[in-house]
């Protein structure tokens, strides 16, 4: 049912759009049954993670995360939202390639836009920090003034009145990368105010981890907002060994009554765009600035000689190119920057510069750099819940064509039988990872629980077939083993297949 306690066997009346009953049914009467014998049902996942943003404008259907059992995905994560868009702010260069029903700007036009897409998921959305700081003083890199930091507020406060539901950060982007802790303190007392939460991609996931959790605790106790850091990972085998320190900081602080939690995807390789192995000095400015240094031989040449001294030699072959757009670097998808740099023959360091160049800054990567044990020791931290960190994509049309982490088709299945075949936490405890407890931290109400009066978000799954699919060779698989889905009351999946019935709210 959603809150860690043991299965029960039931049957479960929906009326409209909530949970009517749940009890032995056996003689009421309804105009839909749907047999669940043999089945688990749980309520429907909440993708803790995500960035389907405006790409659920795109395939409102959200095959990739239905599949799952998804039914509802926090968006504007890492600092990148949708909206609001203004001043210099660009939305990621993904969002900004597709076209769009309509244009937006505030975080009120995009919701209606997103509403009227009819989205198969619920999204509850949060502002992105970068969109805040490069709204007002672009992707410079220096303190914020008072008056710009008063700008950013009001701008903030404009955007949660509108719709949204916290803050997030992504400090190893710019212009987030330039903030300094004590703009990111007086930004979450706005959000304090609006009782929203504050999600952090923090400043090092490395060699500077137990720094940027204490950062993070520390914005979070200093503002007085709920605190979630996202993608909790030990980045790079040097780091592995830092995991107890980092999960006793997290514990230490959930027992001095500070709220935070954390969010991780069931993948040992992270997934981002390849230009965040440069040094923060290149990103000023934004991807324009980037693309016109990579086109300078002068900054080219003190950015080789940055990657030199500062990646290994072992370093390009946990290094795989994902999503590119120059059509000569179609043939690199799924393949580390060792191998092509040997293929080219070139130094990887010029390899990665020549693809980034040509892919005019639209490049994706994944990176192999984390213990699977640590993995394991995370996921069955009590408050660590999942979040595929990926946007929405589909087998055909548009969302067909990049090439994505494979957590974009499977996180939740894949999650699900870490735990069914016994490597990680029961099957109850892994189903209130995937819905009370994201429902509880967020605070997003009526859904996460099979209550009576809750909202009829409702999966049911085959614990013998579910499993995910996707490959970092072959990504675009649909995870199996989801029988039925149920949105809101409506049936959007039926018997493994899509009703076309899309029922999802913009909470």
């Amino acid at each position: 049912d959603g809150t860690g306690g043991k299965p029960v066997r039931a049957d479960i009346g929906i009326a409209g759009d909530s949970i009517s009953d749940i009890a032995s049914l056996s003689k009421a009467e309804a105009a839909i049954t749907i047999d669940a014998s043999g089945k688990y049902v749980c309520p429907g996942f909440i993708d803790a993670h995500s960035h389907s943003d405006t790409y659920l404008m795109i395939e409102p259907s959200a095959p990739s995360k239905v599949l799952q059992g998804v039914t509802t995905e926090v968006t504007g994560n890492c600092g990148a939202s949708a909206a609001p868009v203004t001043g210099s702010y660009r939305i990621p260069s993904d969002w900004e390639s597709m076209n769009y029903p309509k244009k937006w700007n505030t975080v009120a036009e995009f919701r209606e836009i997103l509403q009227d897409s009819k989205p198969a998921v619920n999204v509850f959305t949060l502002i992105g920090h970068n969109a805040i700081r490069a709204g007002v003083m672009g992707y410079t890199d220096r303190p914020a003034s008072t008056k710009e930091l008063g700008e950013m507020k009001l701008l903030l406060e404009k955007s949660l009145a509108e719709g949204g539901k916290g803050l997030s950060s992504g400090l190893i982007y710019p212009p987030g990368m330039f903030s300094s802790h004590e703009e990111l303190i007086e930004l979450n007392k706005i959000v304090k105010l609006y009782d929203g939460i504050y999600t952090s991609h923090m400043r090092s996931e490395g060699a500077r981890l137990l720094e940027s959790i204490i950062e993070t605790i520390d914005i979070g106790q200093k503002a007085g907002v709920r605190v979630e850091i996202s993608h909790l990972k030990t980045s790079g085998k040097s780091n592995w060994h830092l995991v107890d320190k980092a999960l006793d900081l997290i514990r230490h602080a959930r027992q001095a009554g500070i709220q935070v939690s954390a969010d991780r995807y069931p993948y040992t390789a992270a997934g981002t765009d390849l230009d965040v192995i440069l040094p923060d000095w290149a990103e000023e400015g934004g991807r324009t600035a980037l693309l016109k240094r990579l086109n300078d031989p002068e900054q080219v040449s003190k950015m080789r000689t940055w990657l030199l001294e500062n990646k290994s030699d072992e370093y390009w072959s946990i290094v795989t190119i994902g999503s590119t757009t120059h059509p000569d670097n179609l043939r690199f998808r799924g393949r580390t920057l060792a191998d092509i740099a040997a293929e080219l023959k070139l130094h990887p360091v010029d390899a990665a510069l020549r693809i980034m160049t040509t892919d005019e800054v639209r490049t994706s990567a994944f990176f192999s750099s984390m213990s699977e044990d640590n993995m394991l020791k995370i996921l069955a931290e009590p408050y660590v819940m999942i979040g595929s960190d990926a946007s929405v994509r589909s087998l055909t049309g548009p969302l067909s064509e990049d090439y994505p982490h494979p957590r974009a088709f499977g996180s939740f299945p894949r999650f699900l039988r870490l735990s069914l075949d016994g490597r990680s936490v029961p099957i109850e405890e892994a189903v209130r990872k995937m819905t009370s407890l994201p429902a509880d931290h967020f605070h997003i109400k009526q859904r996460g629980r099979l209550i009576k009066g809750h909202r009829a978000d409702v999966a049911v799954l085959d614990p013998k077939e579910i499993l995910d699919l996707s490959t970092f060779k072959m990504p675009h698989q649909y995870s199996k083993g989801i029988e039925h889905l149920i949105v809101n009351g409506k049936v959007t999946i039926k018997s493994g297949t899509l009703t076309g019935i899309r029922a999802g709210e913009v909470l």
